[in-house]
């Protein structure tokens, strides 16, 4: 294989020494129309070995097809003869790589490999996400219900809670992006599990923020849009119970009876306040 790649690449300065000249321009592979692209090696950090895998794959097939555009525009048969032989070595390496799967990757690796990129998924996602969306939803429990019942208005109400939302899903996104670098926990970039924890966060508070968009003038407003806030509180804690359930191996009962506890301990805490 090294002795083929060396005598492409002998190959490959020839052509360009017989029509252009013994000197090399400084060509970058972005200055070549239609090359192929590559993710920026710092984006391949902290991926589990399958998406490493099919990253050096999708590559060499990319590699390939660029070779084979060429080849179509060459005017000049050796140029277009070496740029075939370049498309087929490529797709070679393609057949090479798997053929290594298959002899150095047995089954139980390839169940560990899983499990690794599970937990990985879990840990850069999951559970940021999962944080953000607790916290969202129940954390702005509180001062929601008790402006709608200190007011009984929904426009307050709405205010107070668009600020608990997007003040809790700032905070929290922050806090996540701050408290690890990711480096040695291998948690994932700070920056997408901030991003991530903030905007589940920001989502959890205005899901039941936003039945208060009910115009007071309506009859009945208040009650409509608290009875609208109740329904999405109860999806709410439910989806967090069946994702603890899903991902963290938390069981459903256990799960339901903590959050959907947790959370009515708040409901009843700021519907106290608010009414008292």
């Amino acid at each position: 294989m090294a002795e083929v790649e060396t005598g492409h690449r002998r190959d490959l300065l020839d052509v360009y020494g017989r029509r252009f000249g013994p000197n090399l321009v400084p060509i970058r592979r972005e200055d070549v129309a239609g090359s192929a692209k590559r993710r920026a090696p710092w984006l391949l950090k902290n991926q589990p070995l399958a998406a490493i895998r099919r990253e050096v794959g999708a590559r060499e097939d990319a590699s390939a097809a660029f070779y084979r555009r060429a080849a179509g525009q060459a005017q000049d048969v050796a140029t277009r003869s070496l740029l075939f032989d370049l498309a087929e070595a490529e797709q070679g390496h393609c057949g090479t790589l798997h053929a290594l799967q298959d002899e150095h990757l047995p089954a139980e690796a390839k169940a560990g490999e899983a499990a690794d990129e599970r937990r990985q998924f879990i840990l850069h996602y999951v559970q940021p996400g999962l944080a953000g969306l607790m916290d969202g939803s129940v954390s702005t429990l509180a001062p929601l219900f008790a402006a709608a019942f200190a007011t009984h208005h929904n426009w307050p109400t709405l205010l107070v809670g668009l600020a608990a939302s997007l003040g809790a899903g700032i905070s929290m996104g922050f806090a996540e992006a701050l408290s690890d670098d990711g480096q040695m926990s291998g948690r994932g970039s700070p920056l997408t599990r901030g991003a991530i924890c903030g905007a589940m966060t920001a989502i959890g508070g205005l899901g039941h923020s936003l039945p208060y968009l009910v115009p007071d003038r309506w009859p009945h407003a208040f009650w409509t849009a608290t009875a609208l806030a109740g329904a999405v509180v109860f999806v709410e804690l439910w989806a967090i119970a069946w994702v603890r359930a899903r991902y963290m191996d938390t069981p459903m009962l256990k799960a339901v009876f903590q959050i959907v506890l947790g959370g009515a301990i708040v409901l009843a805490a700021g519907i106290l306040i608010g009414a008292s």
